[in-house]
């Protein structure tokens, strides 16, 4: 069979598949690793703080590497990663100490993550076509159908195999890794930008409209990264939930309304002011955070934990659009910088709802209960870590004010 560029793009969708899993199924296990490994609270805080912070050091160094290797070894290193994360997870706490074990796995998982995140979206972004925004939304969307596959596929098997065997559950997902690095093995690609025309680093870092973009990215990954990290952990343990119950309406519902409003946004977002549609967004994310910790009723909060799902949504592939629209130079380094502030935002946000979280419970903070309505003081101080979240949003739609006039001064040089 001869594979073309519509292989490619499927390609790309199996890539955001695979960063679905190997980002999303830890949280699912987080109550299994306190009860089953003895992982306290704070150890988990640190494997998401920890992964994170290895995504960050992946997508500083990713652009060079992509300059130097090319797509398809880049890649390929992707996929390895993320199959030898998966089964580190899954058999080294069963060998050496579960804490250690976990985070080698995390760790792998991170450095995989992270080079698809660079990889995926120029490769994408370099297929003949020129209806590009709309690409990026449905690309992106493979990123929620990845995360609902994994709430959905994981609840099953714990139903029928029992969550005593989650090891087998993180064995099993190795088959989409394993495949995507096969299909990237034979696919054709195209480069995005040469290297002689890339705009330099030191050139992107002098542009203010970038640093712009580069905040909003960090402020998308935190928003939605937040919610998406504890949303299991709050719906099983803060709402008082079963884990299948708390799966389905908190990760997963987030997810597929993210998923729909993505689509969606493939479809119909080009023929809208991208910037608007940001703010829109940060204005709706405001809402959905203050709902999910304000709301005494359980389950107005699991509605405001799916609403921030639609709320973020466009927020990472419209601006990612919106700075290839700018500066259609940008090439590999442009991509990775903008991932790297995307995957800051994605350790700082739900490490903040960690460690706020913490410091409730640590200090038995019990006044907060009258003010967040918990039924006990876990799930007050979660709600208190939720709701110190909105500061992203509110720095999005201040910064898309900001750069409202910066706009249209960079879409009248390029005129």
């Amino acid at each position: 069979m001869k594979l073309n560029y519509k292989h490619t793009l499927y390609a790309c969708f199996c890539g955001y598949i695979c960063q679905a899993i190997v980002s999303n199924l830890p949280p699912l296990l987080f109550v299994i690793f306190q009860a089953q490994l003895g992982v306290s609270l704070e150890k988990i805080t640190l494997l998401i703080t920890v992964g994170f912070c290895i995504q960050i050091l992946v997508d500083f160094l990713a652009a060079k590497i992509v300059d130097i290797f090319g797509y398809r070894i880049s890649v390929t290193i992707a996929n390895l990663c993320c199959l030898a994360g998966l089964l580190g997870m899954s058999i080294l706490p069963m060998i050496i100490s579960p804490f250690i074990g976990l985070l080698i796995g995390v760790t792998l998982n991170s450095v995989g993550g992270g080079f698809i995140e660079v990889v995926v979206n120029p490769i994408a972004e370099a297929l003949p076509g020129d209806k590009k925004s709309g690409v990026m939304g449905i690309l992106h969307s493979f990123y929620c159908w990845g995360y609902v596959a994994v709430v959905l596929l994981s609840t099953l098997f714990f139903t029928l195999v029992g969550e005593q065997h989650w090891y087998l559950l993180a064995i099993l997902w190795c088959i989409v890794p394993l495949f995507n690095l096969f299909l990237f093995l034979k696919v054709p690609m195209k480069t995005l930008v040469e290297k002689d025309v890339q705009i330099p680093s030191r050139k992107l870092f002098s542009i203010k409209t970038f640093w712009m973009l580069f905040v909003l990215m960090v402020c998308a990954g935190a928003a939605e990264q937040a919610m998406s990290k504890w949303s299991s952990f709050f719906a099983e343990i803060g709402l008082g939930t079963s884990k299948t119950l708390g799966d389905l309406l908190g990760p997963c519902s987030f997810a597929f309304l993210m998923g729909i409003t993505r689509l969606i946004y493939g479809k119909k977002g080009a023929k809208y002011d991208l910037r608007k549609l940001i703010a829109i967004s940060g204005g709706m994310c405001i809402f959905s955070y203050l709902l999910v910790s304000l709301s005494p009723i359980p389950a107005i909060s699991l509605v405001g934990c799916a609403l921030t799902g639609l709320s973020i949504a466009i927020l990472w592939p419209a601006t990612i659009s919106l700075s290839s629209k700018l500066y259609p130079n940008g090439g590999n380094a442009m991509f990775g910088y903008l991932a790297l502030g995307g995957d800051i935002g994605c350790a700082v946000g739900p490490s903040l709802v960690g460690f706020v979280s913490n410091i409730i419970i640590k200090f038995n903070y019990t006044d907060v209960e009258h003010l967040f309505t918990g039924v006990d003081i876990t799930q007050s101080a979660l709600k208190v870590g939720l709701f110190t979240a909105i500061v992203f949003p509110i720095v999005i739609l201040l910064s898309t004010r900001i750069l409202k006039n910066r706009i249209t001064i960079v879409s009248s040089s390029l005129k």
